[in-house]
């Protein structure tokens, strides 16, 4: 037996060795592809910026005695999301809206810079259009700005205000167009559409509090202070003129949020560079167009991030689960045995942090040990569909986790496999369960096989097909691995088969003892291409290539053929996966 080993970018060992029984008399061997993934627990050191759950002040209000506290951790079935909202202390430039632009690219350095929160904010009730402030002119009132704005927009008759007839005319259009007449109930009850309750309670957050975006993640409130708290300090920065110069706005104008380490700081601890923007302003006029002003800045439970939250959560020393598989609309996790007295909290929060596209959340309940390779999943959160659709290289594919196997983490994998076909091959899919690989090559190759045990799988698979526009270059069978090598190979498709996968990484391997001799019957005189076939196997040896490479020889009864192994390292417990080829 010769043995050659060449080295590879990955360290491949190929053995090649001339064949005996499976193929007689014939100087070309067959090849056989590997494909091995290793266990490798790979630590990952994340670099924490911006706010923390540790850091800013709990609001009054969720103080709570530590009974109270005690029971909500240890519930397992719901949390207080209140619990996380955090208040953090700001300082803010007010400045005018045509100048907010240009101001911030000038203190680009100098400004808030936290994930998901933009340094500009807006100030509630002070925005009108610029057209108007001419014909207002310069003594107006803030009160008269915010009546005017609401007259506007039909909102005067809840402050006092009389509405004109005009904007009352308007309004009632409105509602009629919009829920009905009010106050005549018959015409109510044909005209208003029912309204869903999550339409109801979000209009009510959105009027209880103003000015927090649609993700409802933050909110900037401006904290008033007196007039004559900090004006000694502006005034010996800025010089006598700057005395009474503080006022109320009449005009639109932006926060410009500064860095939090900014936020105790007087006037002459901040940079020059803010120092200059304020020395320019006076310069210019004798009223000050800038203002610096005290903040207050309100993350939400949706502000924050899962492993964040799940931190706050779980108890000391417990890891954290950061990392799931997406199957659709279905998120499954491995939850090890210290999650499981937390695994509707764990549930709950995904399900939380990554809505709308996930909307399921399972956890697998045992390992895979029938013959159809379905797993036992437990559904902790959201609804109990487990039917859902799959996007993987272009293609749409139909799954239901009850009944099929699907594993989207192999799918760099499969569109490797795929990459090496061109559109002369004919493939083989030994175990194509509901068609990631089968469906996707059919797009490629001239012609697809398709083989699967499960009938449920096989009924996907032809739904698939179909839902692909593919089903006329792939032929589906429902049989034995065994049974379906040994029906194809010995039918006249065999001579066109120039590629054969065999998907099934527990039992592949041993499924090779079918091409055993299944080329004994051919002519010797005809020209013949032996297929490349791909074997994906477990291997939980120290060394997985001589383990995947003694189980293929004692399959083939130590026929000696051309073996390329490849390792690709996954995340799993204790094994390896193998590819041969």
């Amino acid at each position: 037996m010769a043995t050659k080993l060449f080295l590879r970018p990955h360290s491949i060992p190929l053995i090649t060795f001339p064949p005996k029984l499976l193929f007689p008399k014939n100087p070309k061997p067959l090849t056989i592809s590997l494909f091995c993934f290793t266990t490798q627990t790979q630590t990952q050191t994340q670099i924490h910026y911006g706010p923390s759950l540790h850091q800013g002040i709990k609001p009054s209000s969720q103080s709570q005695n530590p009974q109270q506290q005690q029971q909500e951790e240890q519930s397992d079935l719901m949390f207080d999301e209140q619990s996380f909202t955090r208040v953090f202390d700001l300082t803010a430039l007010r400045v005018p809206v045509k100048d907010c632009f240009a101001l911030e690219s000038r203190l680009r350095g100098h400004l808030l810079n936290w994930p998901r929160i933009r340094n500009i904010a807006r100030v509630p009730n002070d925005d009108v259009d610029p057209n108007l402030l001419p014909l207002l002119g310069s003594t107006i009132q803030q009160e008269d700005l915010v009546s005017l704005e609401r007259r506007i927009h039909g909102k005067a008759e809840g402050d006092g205000d009389v509405l004109s007839p005009v904007l009352h005319r308007d309004k009632l259009a409105r509602e009629f167009n919009a829920r009905g007449f009010i106050k005549f109930r018959n015409l109510a009850k044909i005209s208003r559409p029912k309204r869903k309750k999550k339409d109801v309670k979000e209009e009510e957050r959105s009027e209880g509090n103003k000015g927090i975006g649609k993700n409802e993640i933050a909110l900037v409130e401006v904290v008033e202070e007196e007039e004559e708290e900090g004006e000694g300090d502006l005034k010996g920065l800025l010089g006598d003129e700057f005395k009474g110069t503080r006022r109320k706005w009449s005009g639109p104008s932006r926060l410009l949020l500064l860095d939090e380490r900014y936020a105790a700081r007087k006037v002459e601890e901040l940079p020059e560079a803010i120092k200059v923007v304020l020395k320019e302003d006076t310069g210019q006029s004798t009223k000050s167009t800038f203002e610096l002003v005290r903040c207050k800045l309100t993350l939400f439970y949706d502000y924050w991030p899962m492993d964040e939250i799940l931190e706050a959560l779980l108890p000391k020393g417990i890891i954290v689960p950061s990392a799931f598989e997406t199957v659709g609309h279905i998120a499954h996790l491995n939850l090890r045995e210290e999650h499981l007295p937390y695994k509707n909290l764990i549930a709950k929060v995904v399900l939380d942090k990554n809505k709308p596209k996930i909307q399921t959340v399972v956890n697998k309940i045992d390992a895979i040990h029938n013959d159809y390779r379905t797993m036992q999943l437990e559904v902790l959160a959201g609804n109990h569909s487990l039917v859902t659709t799959v996007v993987e290289n272009g293609m749409r594919f139909h799954v239901d986790l009850a009944t099929v196997y699907w594993n989207s983490r192999l799918a760099t994998e499969r569109q490797r496999l795929l990459n090496g076909f061109t559109y002369r091959d004919v493939v083989c899919d030994v175990f194509s369960g509901v068609g990631p690989i089968a469906i996707s090559a059919a797009r490629i190759v001239k012609r697809v096989y398709a083989n699967d045990l499960n009938p449920i799988a096989v009924e996907y698979l032809e739904r698939n097909c179909v839902f692909n526009k593919l089903e006329k270059k792939i032929k589906v069978f429902n049989m034995d691995g065994r049974r379906f090598i040994q029906a194809i190979f010995s039918s006249d498709k065999a001579k066109s088969i120039t590629q054969v996968v065999m998907n099934l990484p527990n039992d592949a391997a041993e499924y090779l003892d079918a091409f055993r001799g299944i080329y004994t019957d051919r002519p010797k005189n005809e020209d013949f291409t032996f297929p490349m076939i791909h074997v994906y196997g477990f291997s939980k040896a120290q060394d997985p290539e001589f383990d995947f490479h003694e189980r293929i020889r004692i399959a083939l009864s130590e026929v000696e053929v051309n073996v390329e192994m490849r390792r690709i390292c996954k995340k799993l417990r204790n094994r390896s996966v193998v590819i041969a080829r």
